[in-house]
């Protein structure tokens, strides 16, 4: 039976911790705009990175760097039980994400250990500076495993503008037409430019970024019809169908379990 509890915890750096028990729930092509640090406890995971097929499974750590397209689903009918962090980008600067992408998964047995310790302590309670000890260590052995490379690709700038564009407008939205004349681009050569850049054309990132920030409020209290307006979508069935879709449980279940108290 598929099982959810997300919460954000008071620790900086964790914009949240999501844990979960899927056995046929199956991710999109979709992206975040935070780190993805993942361990499996139970099964495996099959997903596409950047258009290449990896595996995560449960000798492992597996990072997924934000803006990039990924997907997810179970390996066997067995299904998987996972426990994620979200961690911002003040713990992992953005210069790491090129190495990520070529290198997902860790095989480090430390590291996935005081990863297990970090999740332990994030549901125990008067434990705020022993999570933020714990994910600085983590943070600093991460490092040591994605050396940024000497040179990185030159970035495509009018993809990148156009995200700065999504981003900026994430709540209202924008069309393509709009997109065009503020850019000064031909539409279809925006999307296969964006399409490229970053693995998913520009509708489908805009709804990513509204289901990141419906997370968030809902895991602040926020009820799922304000929740729906707030982000940008048209009515709570929208939101419920898209979010369902990208996070495998219902708004109106997301992070309904109290959160630990850190205090």
């Amino acid at each position: 039976m598929d099982a959810v509890r997300a919460w954000a915890p008071d620790v900086p750096g964790i914009a949240e911790v999501f844990h979960a028990r899927f056995t046929d729930h199956a991710y999109p092509e979709h992206a975040h705009d935070t780190w993805t640090l993942l361990v499996v406890d139970e099964g495996a995971i099959r997903y596409d990175l950047d258009r290449h097929e990896h595996g995560a499974v449960c000798s492992a750590v597996t990072l997924l760097p934000p803006h990039v397209a990924h997907t997810g689903r179970a390996a066997s009918v067995q299904g998987f039980r996972k426990r994620v962090l979200y961690l911002d980008r003040e713990v992992l600067d953005e210069s790491l994400i090129g190495a990520a992408v070529d290198n997902p998964s860790v095989g480090d047995t430390l590291l996935r250990t005081r990863i297990h310790q970090l999740h332990q302590t994030l549901t125990a309670p008067g434990t705020g500076l022993e999570a933020e000890s714990r994910l600085a260590l983590i943070g600093e052995r991460i490092r040591t495993h994605l050396r940024a490379p000497a040179a990185e690709p030159a970035p495509d700038r009018l993809a990148a503008d156009l995200r700065d564009l999504l981003d900026a407008r994430t709540t209202e939205g924008l069309t393509l037409r709009e997109a065009s004349a503020a850019l000064h681009a031909d539409p279809a050569h925006l999307v296969r430019r964006f399409t490229r850049a970053f693995g998913l054309p520009p509708h489908r990132y805009l709804t990513g970024r509204r289901i990141e920030s419906a997370r968030r409020l809902l895991l602040a209290g926020a009820p799922p019809a304000t929740v729906a307006v707030a982000v940008g979508f048209h009515d709570q069935a929208h939101l419920h169908r898209h979010f369902t879709r990208l996070v495998g449980t219902t708004p109106g279940r997301f992070g309904r379990t109290p959160a630990p108290s850190m205090a």
